[in-house]
């Protein structure tokens, strides 16, 4: 039984809270963002934090100028896995190989023939039932997720 008069939401809780006024929640929030929040994320400006999350693909350092050029974004929702790549020149449609795994979707050959690009997905996918749309200058690729979650249990042993 887990010990619940340890919690801080204890028969006392209630009075205490009738007693503070919104000024000291703030400062009570505060105080524990602090002490939990590292000092590097704490001086980091929010918008700064997020900012290079749709860029984050294994493409080599030594081809930035190509990845200023293939960008994309990465979404879910309750069915699917959303990859979006904008497409600068519908001669990429002819040249570009998708392939996914469970949880990666791999572009090849855009915007050039050597170049490949790993997009991690959010989610495990199915093997089958995706989907690859070009509409507006914009390359949908839709996956469909796995509900199936199977869980395998592995024992801890003890070395003596």
């Amino acid at each position: 039984m887990f010990p619940w008069n340890l919690f801080p939401f204890n028969k006392d809780a209630k009075s205490k809270m009738n007693g503070m006024k919104p000024a000291d929640i703030q400062n009570y929030v505060q105080e524990m963002m602090d002490k939990m929040m590292p000092d590097s994320l704490q001086k980091m400006n929010p918008q700064d934090m997020f900012k290079n999350i749709t860029s984050a693909n294994n493409s080599t350092p030594t081809n930035q100028a190509t990845n200023k050029l293939f960008n994309y974004v990465v979404f879910e929702t309750h069915h699917h896995c959303f990859v979006r790549i904008p497409i600068a020149d519908e001669a990429w449609l002819k040249n570009i190989k998708i392939y996914y795994t469970s949880n990666q979707v791999i572009i090849q050959h855009i915007p050039t023939e050597p170049d490949k690009h790993i997009i991690t997905l959010p989610s495990v996918v199915r093997k089958k039932g995706s989907t690859a749309t070009f509409k507006d200058n914009i390359l949908e690729i839709k996956i469909q997720k796995s509900n199936e979650m199977s869980y395998s249990e592995i024992d801890v042993t003890e070395i003596n």
